[in-house]
């Protein structure tokens, strides 16, 4: 059996999430469904991550297994003519056989974007989270530095698939205001070596406590050390949020 890596973007907001769900429309779901109508095979894919109900992708990695003989280039432009318009895989390539997406990860990246302007973007509204009151990103930036590195993200962790722990390493976590008519926009990104259930979401329903002047930069740390989520801010609403890419050591990519 060979397997097959794939990158792919999609705007989840009219699936229920990465992961099958029964009666439900979900972008593994239409991945498998393209496949077994190219390759006539029941075709499992596994992603590199379940994003939830209306979280969207730039770089989402899943890989598969197939009996076929068709190039990987090949299998990108069947499933793009097969896939909704909502979806595209961006690049394929032949992998190791024993590649798992979740697995071999090495570091992944979000970023989460906000509006704090008075009146919502029409045209953004399913990519933006519309906060509505003005934020300080400064304080934001500088309650974000309390997260680096390797700590318990209990706080900023839902209750969901069981872990062995949850410990984690983040190694980038910026605040950003964009310039001239970006002037409202508000981008959240965050890199670690893995991530818990909504802990993007739930840092950055943090982060806005201080940044709306709530709480003080210090008690981002404090939240940190209580490794309870109830005193952490509430879960960012999904729409923000965008899976930029996932990083691979270089053996899992066949040359």
């Amino acid at each position: 059996m060979r397997s097959i890596a794939l990158t792919i973007a999609y705007e989840g907001s009219a699936y229920a999430g990465w992961q099958v769900q029964p009666g439900q429309l979900t972008i593994q779901a239409e991945l498998e469904r393209a496949l077994a109508r190219i390759t006539g095979e029941s075709i499992r894919v596994t992603g590199s991550g379940r994003t939830d109900a209306g979280v969207h992708a730039l770089g989402q990695v899943a890989g598969f297994q197939t009996s076929g003989t068709m190039s990987a280039e090949v299998f990108q432009r069947a499933l793009n003519a097969e896939l909704p318009e909502d979806i595209a895989v961006l690049s394929a390539a032949e992998a190791v056989p024993d590649f798992h997406p979740i697995r071999d990860s090495v570091s992944k990246r979000y970023r989460y974007s906000m509006d704090d302007s008075p009146v919502r973007d029409v045209f953004a509204r399913r990519l933006v989270w519309h906060y509505r009151r003005p934020l300080d990103e400064a304080l934001m930036a500088a309650g974000a530095t309390h997260l680096l590195g390797r700590h318990d993200f209990s706080s900023f962790e839902t209750a969901g698939a069981p872990r062995p722990d949850s410990i984690r390493t983040i190694s980038h976590l910026s605040v950003v205001r964009g310039q001239d008519e970006l002037r409202n926009r508000i981008t959240i990104e965050v890199e670690a070596d893995g991530f818990l259930y909504n802990m993007v979401r739930a840092i950055v329903g943090t982060l806005v406590e201080v940044g709306r002047g709530a709480q003080p930069v210090e008690w981002v740390g404090e939240v940190l050390k209580s490794a309870d989520r109830s005193q952490a801010g509430p879960t960012a609403p999904p729409q923000g949020l965008c899976l930029l890419w996932v990083k691979y050591p270089d053996r899992i990519f066949v040359q």
